[in-house]
């Protein structure tokens, strides 16, 4: 199969632990491009934070953003797809982050609002490159658009609202853990998988000749929809065994490696 498509998550997958795209890693993204393979980041920042990393890398990419909700060309900034969550959902996502006494940051308008200006909010408004604006009436960003909505808390307590989330949020919302600190809410229209569909039709490249990258559960619905879905070493163990192949970890460079392995040898 010649591959036409690959999608690479961010953290935990293109960057390794100490958050750096390898020269290695970065000299196969430009062979591949270089192929004619269309390079696509698809990540659960916005898309302040992931120019960051297309500035790193020195391409001008289409681009997946907030797990999905929003699909752009690259530098152009025109927009693909884009997926708004309903206005209840919001409602209720927001009350019961506030119940449970979390930071709550919202994606509106590509703009970044929180609850409260404390160290958790300082931590993600440097993750994502966007400085926050704190908000006090959630029904004016409604009005605007409401691509994400995240809640930030240690470890422990994320994986404790996730299990409590199953039996309050309703079917036409989207969560999953983007990083274990990280709690994610999107429309059920929003997923990496639903934007790579967008994509492919968009350039008229079919899921066969597609191959996504990742190490997170929101990674989980590109790594299944895509004709080859790749898991890191560093993956949990339940994305690995619903992936097509795993690769080596972030820290070695796996993203290359599938370059390497899949894109770069001779195709028959």
């Amino acid at each position: 199969m010649k591959y036409r498509l690959l999608a690479v998550d961010i953290d935990g997958t293109l960057l390794n632990n100490k958050r750096e795209i390898t020269e290695k890693t970065k000299k196969a993204i430009h062979q591949a491009i270089d192929k004619g393979v269309i390079f696509t980041i698809s990540s659960g920042r916005p898309i302040q934070g992931v120019e960051i990393i297309t500035k790193q890398l020195e391409v001008d990419i289409p681009v997946i953003t907030y797990n999905g909700a929003m699909v752009i060309t690259g530098n152009s900034k025109n927009i693909i797809y884009s997926c708004n969550m309903r206005q209840e959902d919001v409602l209720l996502v927001e009350r019961l982050g506030t119940e449970r006494d979390t930071t709550i940051a919202i994606w509106s308008d590509n703009q970044l609002f929180v609850n409260r200006l404390d160290e958790r909010a300082a931590k993600y408004s440097q993750l994502s490159g966007t400085q926050p604006k704190l908000y006090k009436d959630v029904h004016k960003l409604i009005e605007k658009g409401i691509n994400k909505l995240l809640w930030y808390d240690t470890v422990e307590r994320i994986q404790a609202f996730e299990k409590e989330m199953h039996d309050l949020v309703g079917s036409s919302v989207n969560f999953h853990t983007s990083q274990p600190i990280f709690l994610e809410f999107v429309d059920v229209n929003a997923s990496k998988a639903i934007a790579l569909g967008k994509m492919g039709e968009h350039y008229g490249i079919r899921r066969e000749e597609m191959i996504a990258i990742g190490d997170g559960f929101n990674d989980l619905s590109m790594i299944e929809y895509a004709g080859l879905g790749v898991a890191m070493e560093n993956a949990p163990e339940e994305i690995k065994k619903r992936a097509n192949y795993v690769t080596l970890s972030n820290e070695n460079d796996g993203v290359a490696y599938v370059i390497e392995q899949f894109i770069l040898r001779e195709q028959h």
